[in-house]
């Protein structure tokens, strides 16, 4: 497929990226490569029919400065999380690490292991594992801990476990409160919408490459395998509950209706290792997610943040997650669990503060700011959330779909609205026309605004396709945020080549 080069408005606003954000900072990359122990010497990972569900190697081209077709600053993350294998967190807690959206991690204990969050699909948690046992032995499995009800979280669970192990007793599996309830919801009731959508998001049908996807910055994209489940046979129920799993103590903190409905943070006193879960990633995370879900509180998942400070924050040496890199170090952990927790609560408070002075969800987002401490750090950047969906999404949560203009009541649905826009413009072709005036000027979002009239009155008019299609790939190679790029170069792609229907993706 023919793909443009970026524009000059592009190459522009990727300049003062550069110049905008501390880049010299390199202690990330150090702390995502510590303790790398290997990886697969294959680097593919195929289903039982020999079908690639996972390919390592596709993202190799992640290496060097960041092309003009990419973000530097999403390029720069996306280099972090293409990085694979098994790593020593520290020694005794490992994590298989860029084998799928999430992280595999895997407690030792005095007889066996505990696998924390086994990926989505049973393919890539039976091949993490494997990597695990090839380094540090054969060790049965004498628990599964899922973090909370998101499938990438628990899917791949029956590439470790037979069903008849946990019935028997002789495995555990552990989840928050609640955990089974939410995972079917989020799963089932809106899956088939939530699946078109997540195709789009994780840019499932997009060639891998720097004018097509390097990945979702959470992780890479999701992984194509078999998902099961297995229901718990433990649930944690309250903050300060404790649990020795053969010889190991775990530490709950209840932490519901953050990143996910029923979720849950932990510390191992043996390792002095603190898991936060999905809630204190290296990236600014969703407060609604762009393939569907709930709204997400962000005052609770706050004040969840501050509570985990509390509780373990004088006594954690190391910080994990089911996402991303560990942070070694008290300071640093402090640090870290501050900025994201200040995070949170500052697009809460003043997006309740802007909107009770009238402002409508779409005006905040173009008129809040983050505070230049929080603005900076490489953890608060919006790579799979982001400032604008968030605020946003905040606004839907306590004021609903309606921004109170009495015009926007009861509008036209979209095509009906489109043709009469159309009409009033003028006619498509005029339509077109102003577009390629914006287009040439680097207004891309008024480009795409009209062109989205143009397609619904007619999706076969070449010009505004083409158009259509041009803009979406400018607004992509502008993106910092990972999905937003997928999303709108997955728009290009099937306006070129026609709908991928839905991938088999979470």
């Amino acid at each position: 497929m023919e793909h443009n080069e970026p524009s000059q408005t592009i190459r522009e606003n990727h300049a003062a990226v550069l110049r905008s954000l501390p880049f010299e900072n390199v202690d990330d990359f150090e702390a995502a490569s510590r303790g790398f122990l290997g990886t697969l010497d294959e680097p593919t990972i195929k289903d039982a029919d020999g079908k690639v569900i996972w390919d390592i190697a596709s993202y190799d081209f992640l290496e060097g400065d960041a092309p003009l077709s990419v973000n530097p600053s999403l390029w720069r993350q996306s280099q972090l999380v293409a990085k694979h294998g098994l790593f020593e967190v520290v020694e005794g807690l490992y994590q298989v690490r860029g084998f799928d959206l999430s992280v595999m991690s895997l407690v030792e204990t005095d007889s066996g292991v505990i696998v924390i969050d086994p990926l989505i699909s049973a393919e890539t948690a039976a091949a993490a594992l494997d990597l695990y046992s090839a380094h540090r032995g054969q060790r049965k499995i004498v628990a599964v801990i899922f973090t909370h009800s998101h499938v990438d979280h628990f899917g791949g669970v029956l590439g470790l476990v037979n069903p008849s192990e946990v019935e028997a007793g002789s495995i555990k599996i552990i989840a928050p409160e609640g955990f089974l309830e939410h995972a079917i919801a989020e799963n089932v009731y809106a899956g088939t919408a939530m699946g078109r959508r997540a195709g789009y998001m994780y840019g499932a049908s997009l060639e891998r490459g720097p004018k097509g996807s390097v990945g979702a910055g959470l992780g890479q994209t999701t992984s194509t395998g078999h998902a099961g489940i297995i229901p718990p046979s433990l649930e944690i129920h309250e903050t300060g509950e404790t649990l020795d799993i053969d010889g190991v103590e775990f530490e709950f903190q209840m932490a519901p209706s953050t990143e996910a409905p029923a979720e849950m943070h932990f510390y191992i006193p043996r390792y002095r290792a603190l898991c936060m879960a999905e809630n204190a990633t290296h990236t600014q995370h969703n407060l609604l997610t762009l393939r569907g879900a709930l709204v997400r509180d962000p005052h609770v998942w706050s004040r969840y943040l501050t509570e985990a400070i509390s509780r373990f924050g004088d006594r954690a040496e190391v910080l994990f997650t089911s996402h991303h890199w560990p942070t070694w170090g008290r300071e640093s952990i402090l640090h870290l669990l501050s900025l994201q927790r200040d995070l949170y609560g500052y697009l809460h408070d003043q997006t309740l503060r802007m909107l009770n002075k009238g402002l409508t969800g779409s005006e905040i987002a173009e008129d809040i700011q983050l505070p230049p401490a929080l603005d900076r750090e490489w953890s608060n950047r919006g790579y799979y959330g982001s400032v604008s969906h968030n605020v946003k999404a905040i606004y839907q949560r306590y004021m609903g779909w309606f921004d109170g203009n009495p015009a926007r009541l009861w509008p036209h649905p979209p095509k009906e609205l489109a043709q009469r826009y159309v009409a009033a413009i003028g006619g498509i072709d005029r339509v077109v026309e102003i577009a390629h005036e914006a287009y040439d000027q680097g207004d891309y979002r008024w480009a795409a605004t009209l062109l989205d009239h143009a397609v619904f009155v007619d999706q076969d008019h070449p010009a505004a396709a083409k158009l259509y299609a041009d803009t979406l790939e400018q607004l992509g190679y502008g993106s910092e945020n990972g999905t937003w790029r997928n999303f709108f170069l997955s728009g290009a792609s099937e306006l070129r080549k026609g709908n991928f229907g839905t991938p088999n993706h979470c």
